[in-house]
């Protein structure tokens, strides 16, 4: 897969029984790793994994209000208003006119009209086995430690938040909107903290249909799962959920699905929005037209789309500064392409590139199943991309770097040890499993950010949060920041400690 593909930003670990080892190798984990090419190589190839929607579109205003009279105007010039997104000066439009993007782009106010994108983020594999685990942990006394699964969850050691729970923060107060593809919304470990759920995905509900891994239940249960004596426990496990599904549960999904969760997100009043989503387009490269027809790619038509693609980049900065200003923390992973975006800058990174997101990147033991007390947590993710400009704050995504395939204890369950370097949370069908990427760091950081926001009362604003989030994160690499950490490793405890 060429880096610029489109990517769901995680690798997982689906098939291996939790107790009963069944026949799975390390080889069966799907990990988006670059080969040593550079990037300026790639950016003029053509891109299959990124269709043009041929007739779906994206208005962008001149400001962040649309023209007036905008829908009978666009029906002028052969489209229809499928949404307006006042105050982010954004709307959608379908046409069959190869024309129109031309014409409606000449309605005063207009600022462009370009295409909608849709892509395949990530496969479905198959079901998990549940695991039964009892045991103490290396976490200090707290609540977290009557849940049968927090043994194995090294992050919330990592970034301490068994100590943030100690002082009485959990998050009360704070909604977080997860926007992703399908999730377990009966969960037992969630359903107690989900207090809505939408899809944008026009031909699919909210909920994951199936047995195979649910990406989206697997980060809400980081950021929220309930302390509830059943399973995992959430970074801010008295936070609510609002599960916004703008990836379908086959993996594909469009930029317009994205634009409209960030909308809806804002309308419900969520004070947090995590996307562990991501993608990473050249500037300059031939994309696929599926020419109106998605289902026939025999029609397709290849295009070269450069002004396209960097008005999309504006298209997105639109939605996340609209919901900035209306009082949203947003939060978004760095990805998983080991990319030094500060050398390769011929890629556009939507949405963690994108206006005041903050963009997390991975960090992840390896070997932490021999060594819970002394293996070092703050290790970088191999596969996580970096740059100085490109990382806002680090957080566990755990990895899958440990060679071989031996086998560990940890907390009751017997697993292959590179397996307890990944992140442990909820999946499909009220199960658990682990998986890895800068997917598993977005939602640590966001519920550190549901910490903040609770322990002030809620609706905090987004620049107060982003502040307490670097006045407390662990400044490791080079000090101030740095391409791997930016301004630091997360740290509940410490968060929800000093004054804001």
């Amino acid at each position: 897969m060429l880096k610029s593909s489109f990517t769901l930003r995680s690798f997982s670990l689906m098939s291996l029984g939790l107790v009963l080892l069944a026949g799975c190798a390390k080889e069966d984990i799907k990990v988006a790793e670059p080969a040593a090419s550079s990037l300026s190589s790639q950016a003029t190839a053509t891109n299959d994994a990124v269709v043009r929607r041929g007739q779906n579109y994206i208005i962008l205003s001149a400001t962040d209000e649309l023209p007036a009279n905008l829908a009978s105007q666009t029906q002028a010039a052969n489209g229809t208003i499928t949404q307006e997104l006042p105050g982010a000066g954004l709307a959608l439009a379908t046409s069959t006119d190869p024309n129109f993007a031309a014409k409606a782009a000449r309605i005063s106010g207009v600022r462009s009209v370009i295409h909608d994108f849709s892509y395949q983020g990530y496969t479905p594999t198959s079901r998990e086995t549940e695991a039964v685990a009892e045991a103490d942990n290396t976490n200090p006394a707290s609540s977290g430690d009557n849940d049968r699964y927090f043994p194995l969850q090294w992050g919330h050691t990592a970034i301490q938040a068994p100590e943030a729970w100690n002082t009485g923060a959990r998050g009360q107060g704070a909604l977080v909107a997860v926007l992703d593809g399908g999730f377990d919304l009966t969960h037992p470990d969630l359903k107690a903290n989900i207090v809505g759920a939408a899809s944008f995905v026009p031909t699919e509900k909210a909920q994951f249909v199936g047995a195979g891994f649910s990406h989206g239940t697997h980060t809400a249960g980081t950021i929220a799962a309930v302390d509830n004596n059943i399973g995992v426990i959430g970074v801010a496990p008295d936070a609510k959920l609002l599960l916004v599904k703008v990836l379908a549960d086959g993996g594909s999904g469009s930029f317009s699905w994205m634009i409209q969760g960030i909308y809806y997100a804002v309308s419900q009043k969520a004070d947090v929005i995590n996307m562990s989503l991501g993608a990473a387009i050249p500037r300059n490269s031939k994309f696929r037209d599926d020419n109106g027809t998605p289902e026939n790619t025999s029609d397709d038509k290849w295009v070269n789309e450069t002004k396209e693609i960097q008005e999309l980049l504006v298209a997105i900065n639109k939605a996340t500064t609209y919901a900035t200003k209306q009082g949203v923390t947003v939060i978004a992973s760095a990805g998983n392409d080991a990319n030094n975006g500060q050398r390769d800058q011929d890629l556009v990174h939507i949405p963690s590139g994108a206006t005041n997101v903050i963009s997390i990147s991975a960090t992840g033991p390896e070997g932490w199943a021999l060594n819970p007390l002394g293996v070092n947590l703050d290790r970088v993710a191999s596969y996580t991309n970096y740059g100085t400009s490109d990382v806002t704050f680090a957080a566990p995504g755990g990895d899958a770097t440990y060679p071989g395939n031996d086998i560990s204890t940890v907390a009751g369950v017997r697993q292959y040890t590179y397996a307890f370097d990944m992140v442990f949370s909820c999946s499909s069908q009220g199960r658990y499993t682990w998986s890895a990427g800068t997917s598993m760091a977005g939602p640590h950081a966001a519920g550190v950010a549901a910490l903040i926001v609770g322990k002030n009362g809620g609706q905090m604003d987004p620049t107060q949060v982003r502040a307490a989030l670097r006045a407390s994160a662990d400044d490791l690499g080079k000090p101030g920041r740095d391409p791997y950490y930016g301004y630091g490793r997360v740290n509940a405890y410490r968060a929800v400690s000093q004054a804001f």
